[in-house]
Formats: structure tokens, sequence, C-alpha cells
């Protein structure tokens, strides 16, 4: 036979087998950008007795925006996108690559578990894969497209990723599958209310909730530019925001940054993580959204500032907090909880950050809520504070005559110690913990010519 003519056939059937997942990479990545590795692995399925095109992973290399990315797509045409040891095998190597030339990666998963047939072979496959991917964690960025359903524990790249993606408010995650689960729990639950992101709320998990792949790819362009982190030409280095001197929030306080990305925003929505630009330098910022009480810590809090600072940590981005926080919540379940624990995980990342830490008291920082997020004894480089700002040991002179009911000191010294006034920023500057104490609308201007110094 024609050799030509035999490589024209089975391209053929390798472009008819993947044609949709390949209009799904061609959705995210640069047009005629990309380039397919290992197109022609095909494995013999011995139960359902027939070859597996293409392993049912399609993986390669394209750019997005213009930046250069791994992608490793599953083919949900093939048995279900079942997971098979050559499946991951596939994938490993593409991770291999990955690794060596510093690209990220992008996964576009779609599957309902394992291949039927394989047993614990097909498990030796899957701890290859998810040690190749924990391994790159940190090296380069990681992004998971769960596009569908995704079954088994292949799921675990969506908790290993630095980012997640679910689509169309259709897109389930689950290590077992929800109808198992559903049926445990003895309730008649829709998959999406068990693995859907909403669903997912406690996970952990960094996840964004997108209305398509287009979506995807524009979230994924905006991180690449934010991670780059060169500084942008033209950027006006004293602006002011003056929406702040009529009030301090957490919404105004956006206003400093310049396109900024909210990272998880889903969960724990008191304590924002964001990506963004002051004055073209690319930072990652902790902003505390306390109301009119301020943020009281949590396990799951701290969890997701923990997540955020390994991540400024691993990306090279300064860090920076703007606190409206408290100390630990005042309750017997987060005293029986992993806060402390949370808590010092969370100040180990931070005494790695080698680029910068910045700290704005915007509104309260009280007792260890400015430990961790404004002290210098825990690393912060320059730390400043609005006018109207509180900070001390204790939220108020009630506040202190709880915390002190059983001491024997008298309530009028108390009161006298802890009221409003003695809380004013001034006290923390007095002894050099506060480097400026400042008018809102130019706390920009401020920032810029310390990130400046920094970097």
């Amino acid at each position: 036979m024609d050799k030509i003519q035999l490589l024209q056939e089975r391209k053929a059937l390798l472009m008819e087998a993947g044609k949709e997942i390949r209009g799904r990479i061609n959705a995210i990545v640069d047009e005629n950008s990309f380039v397919e590795t290992s197109a022609f692995s095909f494995s013999q399925n011995e139960f359902y007795e027939q070859d597996v095109a293409g392993e049912g992973v399609i993986t390669g290399f394209a750019t997005i925006n213009d930046y250069p990315f791994y992608i490793v797509a599953q083919n949900f045409k093939v048995l279900d996108g079942g997971v098979s040891k050559a499946n991951c095998d596939k994938i490993a190597k593409c991770l291999d690559a990955a690794e060596k030339n510093s690209t990220p990666v992008v996964y576009i998963l779609n599957t309902r578990g394992v291949q039927v047939g394989e047993g614990v072979t097909v498990l030796e496959g899957l701890g290859k894969l998810l040690l190749r991917s924990t391994q790159l964690k940190g090296v380069v960025p990681q992004y998971v497209v769960v596009d569908g359903e995704v079954y088994g524990s292949v799921a675990m790249l969506a908790a290993i990723a630095d980012f997640a993606f679910f689509i169309n408010k259709k897109s389930v995650l689950a290590v077992n599958s929800p109808f198992v689960l559903s049926a445990k729990a003895g309730k008649n639950l829709a998959k999406e209310e068990v693995g859907g992101a909403k669903a997912l709320d406690k996970t952990g998990i960094p996840a964004f909730e997108v209305e398509d792949i287009a979506e995807v790819r524009e979230t994924i362009a905006k991180i690449s530019d934010l991670i780059d982190c060169t500084i942008t030409d033209g950027v006006e280095l004293n602006e002011s925001v003056p929406v702040l001197n009529e009030s301090v929030t957490a919404d105004n306080l956006m206003e400093i940054f310049e396109a900024p990305i909210e990272i998880w925003k889903s969960y724990e929505s008191s304590v924002k993580t964001v990506l963004g630009r002051i004055g073209g330098i690319a930072v990652a910022a902790v902003v505390f959204d306390g109301g009119e009480t301020g943020v009281e810590l949590t396990s799951a809090k701290l969890a997701k500032i923990r997540n955020f600072a390994e991540f400024a940590c691993c990306y090279r981005l300064p860090f920076i907090t703007f606190a409206d926080v408290k100390g630990i919540c005042a309750c017997a379940c987060a005293n029986n909880s992993r806060v402390m624990k949370e808590a010092a995980e969370y100040l180990d990342i931070l005494d790695t950050i080698d680029t910068g830490k910045i700290a704005v008291v915007y509104k309260k920082a009280i007792g260890l809520g400015y430990s961790l997020f404004a002290s210098k004894s825990v690393g912060f480089d320059y730390t400043c504070a609005f006018a109207n700002a509180s900070i001390s040991l204790f939220d108020n002179a009630q506040g202190a005559r709880i915390e002190l009911s059983e001491s024997g000191l008298d309530d009028a010294v108390i009161t006298a110690r802890y009221a409003d006034e003695n809380a004013d920023p001034i006290h923390a500057a007095k002894n050099g913990y506060i480097d400026a104490i400042i008018e809102p609308q130019f706390v920009k201007q401020y920032l810029i010519a310390a990130l400046q110094m920094l970097a």
C-alpha cells in the first residue's frame, strides 16, 4: 500500500475520533498554533476488545494570546474519556516536556473514570500522573478546565492545579460518582448539586465559574500577563483614588488596581484574593471585606489566604494585605478546628516570600489580625494605615472587659485603657510599627513608591 495514502487514512481516522475535542482546543488557543504530540498512540482495551485512538487523550503545545502552553485534553468520545495506564503515561510525558521547557499546562478534562479491565495497572498510571502534576506545582502554572463531567481520581488534578474553571454551571467534579454519593446520603440530588462549583465551596479548590470556553481563554491570558511580572509603560504614578475619601470599602479599594482578577470569588467572600497591577507592577493582594464589624478568622479563611500566599511565593509576586481583620472567631467550633494550624502554615509561607510584603490597615487590625497581616515582626517591609483606622489589642472597651473579666482590674481602668481613641494608629506609629498614616485617596501613590523600592 502507498505509505502516503496510509498516513492520510490514519490521520483521517484520528481527526474523526477527536473532532469535538479538537474544536475545544482550538477555542482556547491562538488560531493555527496547536501542534500535537504523540498523535499516533494506540493501545488495546482488553475489556472492550478495541483500539483506543490516541490513548483517549490529545496532547501538544500551542499559544494563548502569544504565550506558550502545553495542552492536555481528554477525548470523551473514546470510551467516555476513560483513564488508562497508557492515557496517564501520555499525559505524564507532556508534563515532562512542560517542566523541561518551563511552560504552563492547560488540562481540558472530561471523563467518567478509569477504563474498565486494567485493574491495578491503571492505579499505577494515576499515581505517576498525579505525582508529576504535584512536582510541577510552583514550577509552572497549571490550569484545569472541568469541561463536563470529571469523575474518579483524575479529579485530583483540579486540587493540584493553580486554577480550575467550571463551564456553564453544568460542569461536575467528583472523586466518586455523584450518583453514588447522592444515594449514600439518602437523597436524590442532581449531579450539579454534588459536584458543581457552588457545591464544592468548602474544598478550597481555586475555581472560576465561567460562561463558555472563550471566557476560559480570556482569563488565562489575563493571568499570564500578570504572572509575566513585567512593569508596563505609560502608567500614571501619581494617580489618586478620590472615592476612598468618600467611602472606605473593600469594593472601592478595587479602584487601586489596574485590571484586577479576583481569584476563588465564591469561596469565603469576606476575604478577597486579587491578582492585579498597581502602577504597572503585578501583585497578589488579600483584601479583607469585613463590612461594619471586621473579619473574624476561621480555618477556611486562613486556608484560602495560605494557598494564595503560596501562589504569590511560587511566582514571585509582591504580597499586599488590606486589613480589616480581627482575631480568631470567638466560638467553640473555631477553637476546635484547624484554625491555629492554618495560621501557623500561613506564617511559614509568608516567611518565604522575598519579593516584598506590604500591609495597609484600611479599617481594623485587631489582636492576632494585626500580628498576622500587618506586623513588622512577621516580615512586612512597609506598613501604612488610613487616618481613621483602628489598631489595638482588643476591638473595643467592651471586648476588653469581657476578655479581662477575671483579671481583677477595675472596669473603669480597662474602659479608659481600651477606649476607641486609644486605637488610633498614631500610637502604633510612635513605636515605629507603622511607616505612614495617610489620607485614603493617596494610598495608590504610597503603594507604587513602596513597590518600586522593593522591586
